[in-house]
């Protein structure tokens, strides 16, 4: 084997798995420890006839890791390294070390908790912290606990960048081997970010230039995604002069590129040439892109965020780890000396978080949810974890499955449930393949799940599935490879649907609706109504609001399913690139563990509404007029209503909130003086806050024969809230808060027991004679609001004596020539009080 950094190390790793059952190795870009690691250890005395599982993160990186170490052996792959990957596989009798994508592991697991035959299982990259990696490492300690006590299974963790206390702390303080460095030092330019009004593409394909001008070998450029990719690619073609340019392969790699193409972008340039690999963060991991010794970092990379309130994944474009930097900059060592561009700052370089979010953190938990069903956990705390799953992430999870009816009455993994979890796809997936296979639309729903798994290779044409079924039908014009693959997956779900699949062809479902229905299958939450005919925005079941382009052909469709629904971060409408036609009548048919039947009694344009609706999520897809309501629902409907409009819409009149007002007053007076003796504390609280709290005491045994807004407006409201006031208090009310006061003129006027305290608003000739405020309730001043002839306060007062000897001597000065027919003695308290003028009074 060549001569790399991790075989310094290799000694160390195998005393450590000589004598504990795990083992954590930490070891930098290009140390060797993908391909040199399992080879070293597979004639360990106590692996004896066992074989290795080696989980890698990506298809790519399973297969050239396979391809690599089948070389060193002088070995095709298949013979003693073989892999494993979603449709593919190459292993034999012979095979000791079986590599595999990580979400294999779980379905080895399922199938035998003991993994008989397996003594190793290492957990490369483990850094990406996937959700597979996760439940797999969980899972697998749970399993050895209780299948392998004789032959332990032992567990290696691999990684350039680890959270080491954290991983060796699960792993019963495994040892921790570290390796010292990669082969080859990197030197590092910080550009700082772009300048004000370039866009992130120009200053990368700036950076690129620069490096292809001034630096030798291939140049690995990291971005955040396939737009960022195809636009850097445009403009660095337009950037090089064509000399240039016929000296240059630019070379995108990202992980929906077919393999063959992912494997061209790794592959050594020619002689003569060389490469700009523009890429994802697939290239992070145990790649070795051959020649490249420079690489420009763009700082960002995207990440896909689960939202459990919506059930829906939006893709968000963050700043990379400190841990990820570090695994790109190590792409540039790992041949030779190299020089790593960081389109960023060091001082924004400190500010990096030191690892990534990981996925079990931010991911939708429906796939484990399920597993562990399917294991038998109800709760995932049972387990060890890295991280815990979020509680909320999970209860929504599980919510989705039972409406998916994974779980049976007593909250057990029903049969359906059991099917969902032995098929090799996402819950809502095998919810679907199950349901479309019963009702005889298999084979289209094998179809549409081989699509939905793979990039749309007709995002320009329209958002109607059926446009992407039937070139699957037909003889491919264009995208022929990635046809191929789609008709591969197709064919090996259809195997696995074999045995529960009905034997006839549904016919009774037009064909242009069928996709809909199936897409409703595996997204009930995304059934979607139009909101109003025409329209190209569509109201989900979930709530939410998504639409499809204006000049969509399926924005005529009232009713669709949504296949896929793109989140944005700085909008409440989502957007729908895929879908199909749904025939509403479909929902109440197929649909029923989706749907539910509500009695709704309502109120609208002025009028009870009592219907029987049938409701997917927040969507209602039928109602019918309910024949008997009960009485009970109608009051409380009415209740609703009121509280809805206000206090105000019940029939309130100018005496009947007099009287209210009155007794608040009293009320108000028990709160105020209840603690210094004074009145008991048994007035009533009629404000309006308390009548719309409490409509059910006080209005609610009123309302039985209410069904319009004029029965409400023929209430006797005065008698309904007199029923609130107990004997003797209507009585002692005219003597505690009288409606009106008799002032010394003989005049009875109005008390405004709307303000506090009281009003009396009286005019100043009245008081004539008076010396002290009137009361009431107790000796509860009244304020007085004495007025001109014109009826203006002159004066607001509740200290009569004190106005009489201060302040009227300057209103008699300056009222007494503007009103002269109306008296204004020199000694009010010696005065005849009056309502009239001088000429009635004499």
């Amino acid at each position: 084997m060549p001569s790399l950094p991790i075989q310094a190390v290799i000694t160390s790793l195998k005393a450590a798995l000589s004598m504990h059952d795990e083992a954590i190795l930490e070891a930098p870009p290009g140390a060797g420890k993908t391909t040199q690691v399992p080879l070293s250890l597979l004639n360990e005395p106590w692996l004896q006839t066992q074989k290795i599982l080696m989980l890698e993160p990506r298809r790519l990186a399973a297969k050239n890791a396979a391809s690599r170490m089948a070389n060193l052996l002088n070995e095709q792959v298949g013979e003693t390294i073989g892999y494993r990957i979603r449709l593919e596989q190459k292993i034999s009798a012979k095979t000791r070390i079986e590599i595999v994508t990580e979400g294999i592991l779980t379905r080895l697991l399922q199938t035998d908790p003991s993994l008989e035959g397996y003594g190793l299982i290492i957990f490369d990259e483990f850094h990406e912290r996937s959700l597979d990696a996760d439940l797999g490492l969980a899972l697998c300690q749970e399993a050895r606990t209780i299948f392998r006590d004789d032959t332990p299974l032992k567990l290696l963790i691999m990684s350039a960048t680890l959270n080491g206390d954290a991983i060796t702390k699960l792993l019963n303080n495994a040892p921790l081997i570290q390796s010292e460095g990669r082969s080859y030092p990197v030197s590092f330019i910080y550009t700082g970010k772009a300048k004000q009004g370039t866009w992130l593409e120009q200053h990368v394909v700036n950076t690129l230039i620069d490096a292809i001008t001034t630096q030798e070998g291939s140049i690995l450029c990291f971005l955040p995604g396939i737009r960022e990719i195809r636009q850097v690619e445009n403009l660095l073609i337009d950037a090089l002069q064509a000399q240039t340019l016929d000296q240059v392969i630019i070379a995108p790699l990202y992980g929906d590129l077919k393999l063959e193409q992912q494997q061209q972008a790794i592959n050594p340039a020619p002689i003569g040439k060389r490469k700009v690999v523009l890429a994802t963060s697939i290239a992070e991991t145990s790649l070795t892109i051959e020649g490249v010794t420079v690489v420009i970092d763009s700082g960002l990379s995207r990440e896909a965020k689960y939202n459990p309130n919506t059930a829906m994944t939006t893709l968000f474009t963050r700043p990379v780890s400190k841990a990820a930097a570090t695994q790109r900059a190590g792409r540039a060592g790992r041949l030779a000396p190299g020089i790593c561009y960081r389109l960023w700052s060091e001082s924004e370089h400190a500010q990096l978080s030191s690892f990534s979010t990981p996925d079990i953190l931010q991911a939708d938990l429906t796939g484990l949810a399920l597993q562990l069903a399917s294991w038998g956990i109800d709760d995932p705390e049972t387990l060890s974890w890295l991280d815990q799953p979020p509680a909320g992430a999970y209860q929504q999870a599980k919510a989705l499955l039972a409406q998916l009816g994974a779980f049976n009455s007593s909250g057990h993994l029903s049969k359906h449930g059991e099917l969902m979890a032995s098929l090799p796809a996402h819950p809502r997936i095998s919810h679907m393949l199950i349901r479309g296979a019963q009702i005889g639309l298999v084979e289209k729903a094998c179809f549409i799940a081989a699509l939905l798994m793979e990039k749309d290779p007709f995002r320009d044409s329209g958002a109607d599935i059926n446009i992407r079924l039937d070139w699957l039908t037909e003889k491919p014009k264009q995208h022929k490879t990635l046809w191929q693959r789609l008709h591969k997956q197709a064919k090996h779900y259809l195997k696995l649907c074999q045995s529960f699949s009905s034997e006839q062809t549904n016919t009774h479902i037009k064909s242009e609706q069928q996709a809909g229905l199936l897409l409703a299958f595996a997204y009930p939450d995304r059934v979607a109504k139009q909101r109003s005919k025409g329209s190209s925005t569509y109201k989900l079941s979930n709530g939410r609001a998504a639409s499809l382009f204006k000049a969509d052909n399926l924005a005529t469709s009232q009713w669709i399913t949504a296949g896929i629904v793109i989140g944005k971060e700085s909008s409440s409408t989502d957007f729908i690139p895929l879908a199909g036609i749904l025939n509403p009548t479909h929902i109440e048919q197929y649909l029923t563990d989706s749907t539910s039947v509500n009695e709704v009694i309502r109120w609208d344009s002025n009028r009870i509404i009592a219907e029987k609706q049938l409701s997917i999520g927040q969507i209602i897809v039928k109602k019918e007029p309910l024949k008997s309501p009960s009485k009970e629902a109608i009051i409380n409907a009415t209740l609703s209503y009121i509280r809805q409009q206000g206090i105000n819409i019940l029939p309130w009149n100018n005496e009947l909130n007099q009287w209210r007002d009155r007794v608040n007053f009293l009320y108000r007076s028990n709160t105020d003086n209840s603690k210094q003796g004074g009145l008991e504390h048994n007035w009533p609280n009629l404000t309006d806050q308390w009548l719309l709290e409490n409509l059910e005491i006080w209005l609610a045994p009123f309302l039985n024969n209410i069904s319009r807004l004029s029965d409400l407006k023929q209430l006797d409201l005065k008698n309904i809230l007199l029923a609130l006031l107990p004997w003797p208090l209507p009585q002692q009310l005219d003597e505690l808060a009288p409606e009106r006061y008799r002032v010394p003129s003989g005049s009875n006027i109005k008390i405004d027991y709307s303000q506090t305290p009281p009003v009396l608003a009286v005019k100043l000739q009245e008081m004539f004679g008076c010396e002290t405020t009137p009361t009431i309730a107790h000796n509860t001043a009244l304020q007085l609001h004495l007025l001109s002839p014109a009826q203006r306060p002159l004066q607001v007062t509740q200290d009569l004596k004190s106005f009489w000897s201060n302040a009227y001597s300057e209103v008699q000065k300056d009222m007494k020539g503007r009103y002269p027919k109306h008296p204004w003695p020199d000694n009010p308290l010696q005065a005849l009080p009056t309502a009239k003028t001088k000429k009635k009074t004499t």
